[in-house]
């Protein structure tokens, strides 16, 4: 059994997964509820694995260095498509570290985010290029890795032209060798996407919702057609009580409860 796989049967080992991304400041800055790091962190233990950018990894060192703590997850590029604020479109991916690098922060999974139909075909196909360099690397030093597909412009993008993306750019990353995949819940029809992935996806959180429950709705949706976890950032750490919407996070991805039920025992409206 290889490296990567053991390590992707301990993220899996009980059921589906929650991770919570607090790797935001890479791209958009020190967003609310992520100005102190290490203190959002500490609130974060029962999570099934921590998404971080690779500079922040040793200032939360205490908890990633936990007996039975989460998993954690380093992300081995940067991309436009996430600097929403500044309005860029093109969605252009430069490497920041190496998968060997990622093991030797101390990392279990690496996550590469690439886009597809940016506009460009020299930049469609030097994004996949970037995801086939990982893919090579992630196997020869036994790391699992995540495929984010984030089209530009994505939370732009009407519902039948994201499902359209997400469709192909799931099964394209599935081809190109990932473990993993992370990327937008399309509505109804995510379960055909997820039929016609031959790995497991994990549903993305996007924007902050306007009301916590509209963060569980959608995480049970996302369970639903088919989803193996989701990874929720600003859902997570910018709630009323982080740790307590962690709770109920777990309670509708991992043992599958109804949203409305369980907003109702964790007091979130």
């Amino acid at each position: 059994m290889s490296g990567e796989n053991i390590r992707l049967q301990r993220l899996f080992s009980s059921g589906n997964v929650v991770v919570v991304a607090v790797d935001h400041g890479m791209y958009n800055g020190a967003l609310p509820g992520l100005i102190n790091l290490p203190e959002v962190v500490a609130q974060l233990g029962d999570a099934d694995a921590i998404l971080f950018s690779p500079g922040m990894i040793s200032h939360c060192a205490p908890l990633l260095a936990t007996r039975g703590g989460p998993s954690f997850m380093v992300r081995l590029n940067w991309g436009t498509q996430y600097s929403t604020q500044w309005d860029y479109h093109t969605a252009q991916s430069v490497r920041l570290i190496s998968s060997g690098e990622a093991l030797a922060l101390g990392a279990d999974i690496a996550l590469v985010g690439f886009s597809l139909r940016t506009g460009s075909e020299e930049l469609d196909a030097r994004n996949l290029q970037v995801l086939g360099d990982y893919v090579q690397e992630k196997r020869a030093v036994g790391i699992p890795l995540v495929g984010e597909f984030y089209p530009a412009d994505s939370e732009d993008q009407p519902p039948e032209a994201l499902y359209d993306l997400v469709s192909i750019g799931c099964r394209v990353a599935a081809e190109m060798g990932v473990d993993l995949i992370k990327t937008f819940y399309t509505g109804p029809d995510f379960e055909k996407i997820v039929a016609a992935t031959p790995v497991p996806i994990l549903g993305l959180g996007a924007k902050k919702t306007r009301r916590e429950i509209d963060a569980l709705r959608l995480a049970a949706s996302e369970i639903r057609g088919g989803a193996r976890g989701v990874v929720f950032g600003r859902n997570v750490v910018q709630a009323r009580d982080p740790k307590r919407f962690l709770g109920a996070l777990q309670e509708v991805v991992k043992a599958g409860r109804d949203p409305e039920e369980v907003a109702r025992q964790f007091a979130i409206e």
